[in-house]
């Protein structure tokens, strides 16, 4: 599936089980091979972002492979 990174850009993330982790502001690439990596997510209020990988803002960096679907909102496998 392709899709533009502005249109995952605003979408919220959410778990399996409904859980709701925050919104995505941005995807990390890796500029020597050019695959996306992690998928940058400011979390929500009700998250400790201590439980996750972090960048130094504090958002949350999730492995862009958990990705599973993309609809009005993006689930993410963290298992």
């Amino acid at each position: 599936m392709k899709r533009f990174v502005t249109e995952l850009t605003g979408k919220t993330v959410m778990t399996d089980d409904g859980r709701i982790l925050g919104v995505i502001e941005n995807l990390i690439v890796d500029t020597r091979s050019g695959h996306v990596q992690d998928v940058l997510v400011a979390p929500a209020e009700d998250i400790d972002a201590r439980t996750f990988r972090v960048d130094p803002q504090g958002k949350l960096l999730l492995p862009f492979q958990g990705m599973k679907a993309i609809r009005d909102v993006v689930v993410m496998d963290l298992g």
